[in-house]
Parts: C-alpha cells; sequence; structure tokens
C-alpha cells in the first residue's frame, strides 16, 4: 500500500468513526463535539488537495511506506 492510499484509509476510517461517536441515533454516540472531528478531517482532506502536501503522508513517508509519485 502506498502512502496516499493509506492516508485515504485512515481519513475515511476517522470520518465513519467520528459519525458513529457524535450522531445522536447511533449506538456507539458519546457526545456531538466527535463532529468537529469529522470537519477537522475533511479540512484536512480540502487543504492537502489544493497544496499537494499531507502532514499524514510525510509521516508515513518517514515510517517507510512507499510514495506514489
Amino acid at each position: 500500500m502506498t502512502t496516499w492510499q493509506t492516508v485515504r484509509v485512515i481519513a475515511g476510517t476517522f470520518i465513519l468513526l467520528s459519525l458513529a461517536l457524535g450522531i445522536p441515533g447511533s449506538p456507539l454516540f458519546v457526545s456531538q463535539w466527535f463532529l468537529a472531528f469529522t470537519a477537522f478531517v475533511g479540512i484536512n482532506l480540502l487543504q492537502s488537495g489544493l497544496t499537494k502536501w499531507c502532514l499524514m503522508e510525510s509521516i508515513l513517508a518517514k515510517l517507510g511506506l512507499k510514495r506514489a509519485d
């Protein structure tokens, strides 16, 4: 798996988990403040799409994952 694939898997997992924890109808509901984390992940994805730089991708590359250029 390359860094960009891993970033998307992590982002998708974070979004789904934070929605499960933040939506009142969910059996895993904790607090609506988890929806702020969903927004944070979305903003980071938007920023990385515009600037072509992602902190998570840089971290994963330093951990040894292959970059897809």
